[in-house]
């Protein structure tokens, strides 16, 4: 029984190993396919010739990666284009673990929701459980294969989330002084780029390029908002807008936010803070007073227990 619930584990580690190393193989190729595509259009070449010459690299170059190819491009087809862009928000939201898309999520939460049952199954056969419980064991691992990968999407977005809040007092702090030292907001945005990393810092980056691109302000800052539905993020690039809209300047704009977000931030750990005492109140009872009352009354009871078995 040891043996079999170590192989299971074993088994399921690998499953997982080959997906994510899948994914990203795959994800790695496609990139470097489109580097070749590119240097070809410069050197004359022909494209596909010379992406294809290491696509014969390796057993997963020659088989795996055209069959998954083809199996997402006619995926792609049968896909409503409502629940990919649902799916392509969620993982934008995520920060895009993986670098995988909305296809190729959903072809990775169906593949799960069929393989694990078939594992869990095969291993429920070995470890000699009754139909029942093969039956019930099957059923969870349909749902855990369905749920697992939207529940880290979501933890994911939460940390995501969190960390972007974290960093929000510091990178107001940062743009407030650029923009008192008389640059921009682009070039405030940049300075910001250059000296901070993270995911506020990505995500200007990212607005950055899609204003380079051709989008204006508002629609760059708009799609932050949407990446990061948080409410002080999205408070403080509201008044920026605003702020750009009715020509307010955007130092004194900054100055407030900042020290608004400060406060928030404070309250929040007062918040916490108040918390504290409520839950440290479940170890108390469970584990931290139980273990204070043998030792206060143990010996007590011990030297009672002896007096009275000697009368």
């Amino acid at each position: 029984m040891f043996l079999v619930m170590i192989s299971f584990f074993i088994t399921m580690t690998l499953v997982i190993y080959f997906f994510l190393s899948f994914f990203d193989r795959g994800k790695k190729h496609d990139i470097e396919k489109e580097k070749r595509r590119r240097l070809a259009h410069f050197t004359g070449e022909d494209g596909e010739l010379f992406v294809g010459e290491k696509d014969d690299s390796s057993l997963v170059g020659r088989i795996f990666l055209p069959f998954w190819r083809e199996l997402r491009r006619s995926f792609k087809k049968k896909m409503p284009g409502e629940k990919q862009a649902k799916i392509e928000v969620k993982l934008l939201q995520a920060g895009n673990p993986f670098g995988i898309t909305a296809v190729e999520y959903r072809l990775g939460q169906i593949s799960l929701a069929i393989l694990l049952p078939i594992i869990v199954g095969i291993w429920s056969i070995f470890a000699d459980i009754g139909l029942g419980g093969q039956l019930f064991m099957i059923i969870i691992a349909v749902v855990v294969g369905l749920f697992l990968p939207s529940m880290y999407i979501k933890s994911k977005t939460q940390q995501r989330y969190k960390q972007a809040l974290k960093e929000l007092p510091d990178t107001l702090d940062l743009l407030t002084v650029s923009l008192e030292a008389g640059l921009g907001f682009d070039a405030a945005l940049s300075k910001l780029v250059q000296k901070r990393s993270g995911v506020l810092s990505q995500e200007f980056h990212r607005s950055l390029e899609e204003i380079r691109l051709g989008k204006t302000r508002k629609e760059a800052l708009n799609g932050i908002r949407e990446r990061l539905a948080v409410d002080q993020v999205s408070n403080v690039i509201g008044n920026i807008i605003q702020a750009e809209r009715l020509g307010i300047g955007l130092v004194q704009v900054m100055r407030v936010q900042s020290a608004d977000v400060r406060d928030q931030r404070k309250q929040r750990a007062e918040e916490e803070a108040m918390k504290a005492p409520v839950k440290m109140l479940f170890p108390l009872v469970l584990f931290i007073f139980p273990s204070i009352f043998i030792v206060v009354v143990g010996p007590a009871a011990i030297g009672f227990v002896d007096a009275m078995s000697s009368m």
